[in-house]
């Protein structure tokens, strides 16, 4: 990991870019194949998708609320 990661991995949730919080869960990867990484997970579990969706998730957004960050941990686990 390097210090963003490792900075960012042991806080509370916060608000955090879809590219941030790609790369806590594969800092190995390039950003946008990191961000194509997380966004499979997240629609391979329909539950976690719905629940993003009443949340005000939507898309095209780039930033995930604390909230949304909350249920991507609740069902992936925490990076």
């Amino acid at each position: 990991m390097n210090k963003l990661t490792d900075d960012l991995a042991y806080q509370r949730p916060r608000p955090m870019s879809k590219g941030q919080l790609a790369q806590l869960y594969a800092p190995d990867l390039k950003p946008g194949s990191a961000v194509n990484r997380l966004m499979k997970w997240i629609a391979m579990q329909p539950e976690l998708l719905e629940r993003l969706l009443q949340s005000g998730y939507e898309p095209r957004l780039r930033v995930f609320t604390v909230r949304q960050v909350e249920l991507i941990f609740q069902y992936l686990g925490q990076p």
